[in-house]
């Protein structure tokens, strides 16, 4: 977008110029040779093209000198000014080539990916997280002002305003798993909760609202989850006040593998054979791994938290655990017939 403006203005500034040239000539010839306007516009144009036609009269000495130097001065801009033309329209359609073949790659290579609308302040901390976590993912913004530079991956980037469906087709949404969308104006998050709801009715969406309102409206045109930033930062500093200890362990629980000790969750989706229908005692999740089990998700998305040794884990259910990383990885290959292929 920074390189398109400056294309724009290094044309405005060259036909500035040829303005200029064609005025000081204009007025050079009138004044000069006494002219009226037509001859000297003819005169002036046929002398800066340098196309050769005869002069309407004998030039006075004066009037010879003055075509020479609008000659040698409008040369060097008039080949200026064809360059600057030619390199923005050639350039601006090698941009579009490149771009539409970037986007159509993008759209055959990307399938179980996170769509981030927005790159804001919001929008950078998601990018993130998603990379600490692995996850692919496709940037959509209406302008390529960010510097991705800072990430040790590729980004995709796709530059165009979200709230439209045939950019959230370009970001292949249709084959995306989830789409978090961080516009400042919450209307704009809605429209964008409406289109990706419209477009994949299976797609997980996590939007940003400024307000409790927006948040209920969100909901309604199928946000799975809303985050009031505003919200969470005020009662996260007042949580430092009032349970500074606490707080600090969780903030200290990583699920990122930076810590010694790591929070994750565990899909229960292909279990095998010989656990099903056991329970965790009868597994021996503890004993076998030293994970700590603090939480399950039932399949009808029902929440339980410190799940005692007697609940039966079944498929479609997850498991909140706290452990080690190699605590958690050998629990995901007891768990899991995906880890033993």
């Amino acid at each position: 977008m920074k390189e398109l403006r400056s294309s724009r203005k290094r044309i405005a500034f060259a036909f500035t110029i040829m303005l200029v040239i064609l005025f000081i000539g204009i007025m050079g010839y009138m004044l000069i040779e006494g002219d009226n306007l037509l001859d000297s516009i003819y005169m002036t144009i046929i002398t800066i093209s340098t196309v050769g036609y005869g002069e309407i009269h004998e030039l006075s000495k004066t009037g010879k000198i003055f075509t020479i130097f609008l000659v040698i001065t409008s040369f060097g801009t008039y080949a200026y000014v064809v360059s600057i033309i030619t390199t923005y329209f050639v350039e601006g359609q090698m941009r579009y080539i490149i771009r539409g073949y970037r986007v159509k790659s993008i759209q055959k290579k990307m399938k179980d990916h996170v769509i981030v609308c927005g790159y804001g302040r919001n929008g950078q901390q998601v990018i993130k997280e998603l990379i600490a976590n692995n996850y692919k993912f496709v940037i959509i913004d209406k302008e390529q002002e960010g510097n991705f530079s800072k990430f040790d991956q590729p980004v995709h980037f796709i530059e165009g305003d979200a709230t439209e469906d045939e950019i959230l087709l370009k970001a292949a949404i249709q084959r995306a798993e989830a789409l978090i969308t961080t516009l400042p104006i919450d209307a704009d998050n809605l429209f964008v909760v409406l289109s990706a709801r419209s477009l994949n009715p299976k797609i997980k969406i996590v939007s940003r609202a400024s307000n409790i309102s927006s948040e209920k409206k969100l909901r309604v045109a199928g946000a799975d989850n809303v985050v009031m930033p505003e919200q969470v930062g005020g009662a996260h500093m007042a949580n430092l006040i009032a349970r500074s200890d606490a707080v600090e362990f969780l903030d200290r629980l990583s699920i990122h593998g930076e810590e010694p000790v790591n929070f994750e969750e565990i899909v229960c989706d292909h279990l095998l054979d010989s656990i099903k229908d056991k329970t965790i005692y009868e597994i021996g999740v503890k004993t076998k791994t030293g994970v700590n089990i603090v939480g399950l998700k039932t399949p009808e998305g029902e929440f339980i938290f410190n799940p005692s040794s007697d609940i039966i884990i079944v498929p479609k259910s997850k498991l909140f655990v706290l452990g080690t990383q190699e605590q958690i990885k050998k629990m995901k290959e007891i768990l899991s017939q995906n880890h033993l292929k």
